[in-house]
């Protein structure tokens, strides 16, 4: 895998895996987030050519930052992976405006800034991809503890529709592709807002390996939209064909 890639929240989970198999492929790696020694762990797991950048992609700032040192250490980047995020475990009826916030910079906010400081340096080559990671919870809204957070992957598949279809019209070389995992074996649960169960121990946990391959054929052979199960595809064409008999089936649930 000859090329550059940008992986935002890269010390823990889906990341981290992402780093790690990438790297051993051959490609050229940019790793952010904001714990320096898990980062760096990261890194030297994922071969010589890995950066680590600490970052905190809740700063416009210092994503630009990040940018900056991709470019300076290997002169172009060909992937920009907005992979940071966090979850939440609030009801609607318990939202507070903090809430809200945190979910919007966590989830909306980081991955806009990525995707605004990369694109000129694509649109001058007309040639490059942005990956966001979403959630199936982005399709398919039928997990209220996760009210907020399905909310903000609404918003996340929103930007990145819109940005495909400007793209499409002036730089038809730039790809931007969602792709939207079910419930992952990571400590995603347990690092949510309001904590929650852990995914890892959830019946039917995807293992972080599987998904990972998904994104990697992803960026292979780039296509706008990608779940990392099949079947999910199946669950959101149901909802939407009938979302009370949907939302009133208890057996139709993901665990997440």
């Amino acid at each position: 895998m000859d090329k550059v890639i940008v992986i935002t929240g890269a010390s823990g989970g889906i990341g981290a895996e992402l780093a790690r198999v990438a790297g051993a492929r051959g490609a050229k790696l940019v790793l952010a987030a904001r714990r320096k020694d898990a980062l760096e762990t990261v890194a030297t797991r994922s071969g010589r050519d890995s950066l680590a950048v600490v970052t905190d992609v809740t700063s416009r700032a210092q994503v630009e930052k990040l940018r900056d040192a991709a470019l300076e250490r290997f002169g172009h980047i060909d992937v920009w992976v907005n992979n940071a995020g966090r979850g939440i475990t609030r009801s609607v009826a318990e939202l507070t405006d903090q809430d809200l916030d945190e979910m919007w910079r966590a989830n909306v906010n980081s991955a806009l800034y990525g995707m605004q400081a990369v694109l000129p340096h694509f649109q001058a080559r007309n040639a490059g991809q942005i990956l966001n990671i979403s959630s199936t919870l982005g399709r398919l809204p039928v997990v209220p503890h996760r009210s907020a957070y399905s909310a903000a992957k609404h918003a996340l598949n929103a930007l990145s529709a819109c940005l495909r279809q400007d793209l499409q019209k002036t730089h038809p070389g730039i790809h931007v592709t969602v792709v939207m995992p079910g419930v992952v074996a990571t400590e995603f649960g347990t690092n949510a807002l309001g904590g929650g169960p852990d995914s890892r121990m959830l019946p039917g946990a995807q293992r972080v390996e599987e998904a990972v391959e998904v994104i990697l054929d992803a960026i292979a052979h780039p296509r706008p939209e990608v779940f990392t199960r099949p079947a999910a595809q199946q669950e959101v064409e149901r909802y939407y064909r009938d979302v009370a008999a949907y939302e009133l089936d208890p057996g139709a649930r993901p665990g997440r």
